[in-house]
């Protein structure tokens, strides 16, 4: 039961900080799917109609058939087996192995693709915090995931969907996924760094940076100060 009520209390102070208008003034609050370059997302993909166990198949084939082109001893009942069960579901595994790096490419440009729109622009933006190494400069920062456990326990959000915070030199994530809203110059700057989290080193693609210039965040308020808030610990009976 505690465990229970210190969870609700982390998601009640997560609510009030979206919720809260006072320091926002003229700065607009974006969501998360306003990051998002909307164009790019439509896309022709022929994978996208397949169950799992079909796009395994076709991957079984392009990878036997690799194999084979190479010279190499291939199960040939197996390469069989799986082209005729695909095509008895009317899939054209050629059409499918033939443009799987187009329909990779936009995938790509799907998922990194930053909404111009918002480049530039001054903006709040709440998320869960991930503490990382300082920049190459020295400057601190951190990264802004919009759920929790991204990047530790599941795989990062698309480069979109995760944001470097170029925080001030006063302030720090307290905690892994610490609720946060956070304002500041948001801007289309796409960077690549390795740090470590939950389980282990973790590569960060982030397509945007955003120079914080305001935080609200239930922990310490800033580096030095007493804390605001009673630290939320998970509870060791689970």
């Amino acid at each position: 039961m505690r465990s229970i009520f210190l969870c609700a209390s982390v998601y009640a102070v997560a609510s009030l900080l979206v919720a809260s208008p006072a320091s926002s003034g003229e700065v607009p609050d974006l969501d998360w799917a306003q990051l998002i370059d909307q164009s790019a997302q439509h896309y022709d993909d022929p994978y996208r109609g397949l169950t799992p166990e079909q796009l395994n198949s076709v991957v079984t084939v392009a990878r036997l058939r690799e194999i084979a082109g190479k010279g190499e001893i291939v199960d040939e009942e197996l390469l069989s087996r799986e082209t005729a069960s695909l095509a008895a579901a009317g899939i054209d595994v050629d059409g499918l192995i033939a443009q799987r790096w187009i329909v990779a490419e936009r995938r790509e440009h799907a998922a990194t693709s930053g909404n111009d729109a918002v480049d530039g622009s001054k903006a709040w933006l709440f998320g869960f915090a991930i503490p990382a190494p300082p920049d190459d400069d020295g400057r601190p920062t951190a990264y802004l995931v919009p759920e929790r456990g991204m990047c530790s326990h599941m795989p990062p959000p698309p480069p979109n969907q995760l944001v470097l915070l170029r925080v001030p030199d006063d302030w720090r994530p307290q905690a892994l996924y610490e609720p946060v809203r956070v304002s500041g110059r948001l801007s289309i700057d796409p960077t690549t760094r390795t740090v470590p989290v939950v389980d282990g080193m973790v590569r960060m693609r982030a397509t945007f940076s955003m120079d914080v210039s305001d935080v609200e965040a239930p922990g310490v308020a800033r580096v030095g100060e007493a804390s605001r808030f009673e630290p939320v610990v998970a509870s060791p009976d689970g």
